[in-house]
Order: structure tokens, then sequence, then C-alpha cells
């Protein structure tokens, strides 16, 4: 079981803010395929796509998915491609609605059932954290989420022990088409930039003056 400890939620949403813009971690909602996300024991089916905002607006509490008759619920999340994982971002009902548990299910083409759940071991167990009002980051083990078509999040045992609550979850990582424009960019062809061929002359006429110890 994996637990995460934050300082505060507001210098913690800081750091994320900061760490999502210009870095090769991003934030992943454009790769999420919200049209066929969909959930387990919810009180509003519709509600399941909706906790999958941009980042702007991961503090809106309008919208929230709530469990029905008990305190589980599951929601599946496909991607429109293969992405890898580093972190997940969740806002959680405070109070009694606050979820102790998430466990992630990773690659499953269906949605994984509360039985089939309860069975099957977990790619990851997280203990979540209470009290918090912003959002808090919880890190992945990028070995196990290196090539991920889906996830199913499973949340369990509600603090008053009745129903949970999710306004917001996000995902930190990249996608493959990400990593491979990222070495593009890296990729500089001699002949298609200018300075290459200047670069090369006065490589060669500072090679020339050189000596080499033996």
């Amino acid at each position: 079981m994996s637990s995460f400890q934050n300082s505060s939620p507001a210098s913690q949403e800081e750091s994320i803010a900061s760490s999502l813009e210009g870095t090769d971690l991003t934030n992943l909602y454009a790769s999420i395929d919200k049209a066929n996300v969909h959930g387990l024991n919810l009180t509003v089916p519709e509600d399941a796509p909706a906790i999958f905002k941009p980042w702007h607006e991961r503090n809106d509490t309008a919208v929230s998915a709530n469990s029905a008759v008990d305190d589980q619920l599951i929601i599946h999340v496909p991607f429109t491609e293969n992405v890898r994982m580093r972190s997940i971002l969740l806002k959680l009902g405070r109070g009694e609605s606050t979820p102790r548990h998430l466990r992630i299910y990773a690659n499953y083409s269906n949605i994984v059932d509360f039985v089939e759940a309860e069975d099957a071991t977990p790619h990851l167990n997280i203990s979540l954290s209470e009290g918090e009002v912003g959002v808090v980051e919880y890190p992945l083990r990028a070995s196990a989420f290196a090539s991920i078509h889906s996830v199913s999040l499973f949340f369990s045992e509600a603090v008053g022990g009745e129903s949970v609550q999710i306004f917001y979850v996000g995902f930190r990582g990249d996608s493959k088409a990400q990593r491979k424009e990222g070495t593009q960019k890296l990729e500089i062809g001699a002949a298609n930039a200018p300075d290459a061929r200047v670069i090369d002359r006065l490589t060669e006429r500072s090679g020339g003056l050189q000596t080499t110890a033996r």
C-alpha cells in the first residue's frame, strides 16, 4: 500500500501548477477519451466524465461524482492514445464524504466491476489524505504505468461510512506522441541548419591548431 503526505494544499497546488507549465510532464486531460468515461454506483451516471476537467477548472465544485447505495464507486477512464502516467491529481469531498482508499487497475478493456475488483490485484492501492481542500497529487510508479490505454479507479471507505464524493480527477505524465515530438525537436539535421556549416568550419579551423597528447 502506498500513502502520500503533503505540506499545505495552497503551497502544493502552486507547486503542481508551476510544474505543469513548461515541462515534459504535462496534464493528460487532452488524452482522456471523455465520451467513453463511465462509472458504477453513481447517483448520476453522467457525472463520471464531468469530473475530468481542464486544470484551470480544478476547483469548480458545481459538479461532483457521488456514490449511490454505499461508499464505493468505480470510474473507468480510457485514453485516446497510450500514455505514461506519473501521478494522479484528486480533489475529494470533505468530511464524511472523503474516501479513504483508491485502488487503480490499469489496461482493462472494460470497466472493472465490484466483484472483479475485490478478486483482482490492483496496480496500486493508495491511502488518501483526509481534510484537504485543494488538489492533492499522488505519485505513481512510472514502471507500472509506462504504457496505459485505460485505468479503472475504485474509491472506497468513506470517512462517514455512507457515500463518497469526487470533485476532480486529473493525471500527469506524457503520451508517446509527446515523447516523439520532444525527440524530433532535439534532432536538427545539418543540411537544414544554416549555422551548422559555420560551426563545422570553426571546428575544422580550431582542430588544425590542436595537438593530441599521447
